[in-house]
């Protein structure tokens, strides 16, 4: 399929006239491509030859509308910082319709109803960061947003300087975010969060459909998603910065890619975002934000559904769902296949451990998948090689009880534990190539991103050690 044969669907707007406003695109001045991502193409059977069709920008910068698509911005209220805010909604994105299952929308495409007096745009920093993230956590094995291309553009925008404009085509199989149902509830407009849910369940929960008790199972799902989603989180050491309701998927999702990051150093209580001065979205918090905005959706549910079995689903998050999730992921990474009473005290040790030895989270993990009883590598890496020593004791103790090889645990574990994430040290060297008009770093970020798991020796450079002055770093909201 071409870009000029793409038809797609609104059915979003069956919803009706409340749940959405009809937008324009406000294009930006000389677009040009910076880059084309084909394995996000396929998922909508768009010819990959599309890198080359000048459409692709035209698509992109809205000038250029495929059939059955109906530009719109969404409505949607969220709890920012702990605090609700009524009036939230797309500010900077427009959805163009669905295709093949995914939702097409582009991101720093101008004012919409719900910018707040903000410009409507993105700059090419964060439009990088968030096209080249969110490709990697696919690849991680992480449930995300998807992101077709971006483009740049001479429009000038002010940040935290002046920068130039940018536009990402984002990729999802639901925009729809706990807030969506928040803005309903407290408008207590009950009979559209009833339609709302029942179209969730249609986009996202379709074996629910003809289920009697569907809104409550619809609920208990999202649990169980948000559980697993925020174990995977945790395991590879990704900091998402800004969970507010409004940023949660009801799919289970990662979306809105802003001050993300992922960890260097291991520091528990790291926070990305330096506007969390409080540190609510901390490393150290996520399961536990997640919690909370679970509870702000059950709130946002109850004229639909049951509190009381809705609070026992609840219950069960913190009690084994979360705790029971993050252990199976750690013990994965740790080449464990059997699961003891005793793991969980073993992975509480390793993050004490971690925290204490100063040692890079990824590169950690990647050459314990190597260890064979040789505790030399892991000595180099760690600043406090000492806390390591104790911790492998206790490991060696439980490999013993294992039925596997050392073999097989080191080809389970190269599996599970990448050589290469997107460290936000590797993307700012992309941006300011890009910024000059170099955009070779973002596709070699690209091609990292689609390997993490492989031994790419011309990108060896990537895999160890972040240079000390980009440790953990923090980062402001329009990164």
């Amino acid at each position: 399929m071409t870009i000029q044969n793409m038809i797609l669907q609104t059915p979003y707007l069956t919803l009706g006239e409340e749940f959405y406003n009809e937008t324009k695109s406000d294009p930006l001045e000389e677009p040009y491509l910076i880059s084309f991502n084909p394995q996000a193409a396929k998922l909508i059977e768009l010819d990959e030859n599309s890198a080359t069709d000048p459409l692709l920008v035209s698509l992109l910068n809205g000038t250029f509308i495929p059939k059955g698509a109906s530009p719109f911005a969404m409505a949607y209220a969220g709890h920012q910082f702990g605090h609700y805010n009524p009036w939230l909604g797309d500010g900077r994105a427009i959805n163009l319709g669905t295709l093949n299952a995914w939702n097409l929308q582009t991101k720093g495409s101008g004012e919409t109803l719900y910018s707040r007096s903000a410009d409507g745009r993105a700059a090419i920093r964060s439009s990088i960061r968030e096209y080249l993230m969110s490709e990697s956590m696919f690849h991680l094995g992480i449930a995300t947003t998807r992101a077709l291309a971006i483009i740049g553009s001479k429009t000038k925008i002010i940040r935290n300087k002046i920068e130039n404009a940018a536009v990402v085509m984002r990729m999802s199989p639901s925009w729809v975010r706990f807030g969506t149902f928040e803005y309903f509830y407290y408008n207590r407009e009950y009979d559209k969060l009833h339609a709302l849910a029942e179209y969730v369940i249609e986009e996202s929960f379709a074996h629910l459909q003809a289920d009697d008790d569907r809104l409550l199972k619809m609920f208990c799902e999202v649990v169980d998603k948000t559980a697993t989603l925020i174990a995977q989180w945790q395991g590879i050491g990704f900091n998402h910065g800004v969970m507010n309701t409004d940023n949660m998927s009801i799919a289970g999702l990662t979306i809105d890619y802003g001050p993300f990051a992922m960890m260097d150093d291991f520091n528990f209580g790291y926070i990305c975002n330096c506007s969390d001065i409080v540190g609510r979205y901390s490393y150290a918090e996520q399961p536990n934000v997640a919690y909370w905005n679970l509870t702000m959706l059950a709130k946002a549910l109850s004229p639909i559904i049951s509190k009381d079995k809705m609070d026992k689903k609840l219950e069960e998050y913190g009690a084994s769902l979360y705790p029971n999730a993050y252990i199976k992921v750690m013990c994965t990474k740790l080449g464990l296949k059997k699961r003891l009473d005793s793991d969980a005290e073993l992975v509480e040790e390793l993050v004490i451990a971690l925290h204490d030895a100063f040692v890079d989270y990824t590169l950690f993990f990647r050459t314990l998948s190597h260890y064979d009883g040789n505790r030399e590598n892991l000595y180099d890496i760690a600043m406090n090689p000492v806390v390591v020593d104790k911790w492998l004791a206790l490991y060696d103790k439980r490999v013993t009880l294992e039925e596997s090889s050392y073999e097989e645990r080191r080809e389970m574990m190269l599996q599970e534990n990448p050589k290469y994430v997107l460290k936000n040290h590797m993307l700012q060297e992309a941006i300011v190539l890009a910024e000059d008009g170099d955009f070779s770093k973002v596709e070699e970020l690209l091609y990292i991103a689609t390997h993490p798991y492989d031994e790419l020796p011309e990108f060896e450079h990537f895999a160890g050690d972040t240079p000390e002055e980009y440790k953990n770093i923090g980062l402001s909201c329009s990164s």
